[in-house]
């Protein structure tokens, strides 16, 4: 069996057994975007106790405010309603204590190719939060009644903690 394979009877499976989201709108419920990372280890809507159609959720490496998430959160904002921004960063973040230059070397021994774009790794947890409320803060295309709130999430408790830009 093919990974292909297995991912089309897991969702046979998921679309017969477990899918319930057949009348969910594009407008998510709770009009709330959240900005996160791709960790595997947690869910934007489980950590914040949302359901599947509450919120829109981007995730990227970090859970950083990069020009692709700004696209992102203003269409949500301008086309679909969404009136805050929700951004999480994690404890034992991959990003937590590299380097660019420490990246695109992991890249390059791996892909052969070396990365010419910037990796947006960070030391300190709670000013990569800050720093990226700063940015979307900074945007000129979110409405005047746009809400960011910042949050760190502890992978080994389970525990926001809110972070005041």
């Amino acid at each position: 069996m093919s990974l292909t394979d297995d991912l089309l009877r897991a969702n046979a499976r998921y679309a017969t057994e477990q899918f319930t989201g057949s009348d969910l709108q594009v407008r998510p419920l709770r009009h709330i975007a959240i900005l996160t990372c791709m960790d595997s280890r947690y869910t934007a809507q489980g950590v914040l106790g949302l359901a599947l159609g509450d919120a829109h959720v981007i995730r990227n490496a970090g859970g950083r405010v990069t020009e692709d998430a700004i696209r992102s959160l203003v269409l949500s904002a301008a086309l679909l309603g969404t009136r805050a921004c929700v951004v999480i960063h994690h404890s034992d973040c991959g990003l937590f204590g590299q380097s660019d230059e420490e990246l695109r070397q992991r890249v390059a021994e791996v892909a052969g190719a070396r990365a010419t774009f910037g990796f947006l790794p960070f030391a300190d947890l709670e000013q990569s939060v800050r720093d990226d409320l700063h940015a979307l803060q900074a945007s000129p295309y979110f409405p005047p009644d746009y809400e960011i709130i910042g949050f760190t999430y502890d992978v080994r408790t389970g525990r926001l903690k809110h972070i005041e830009p």
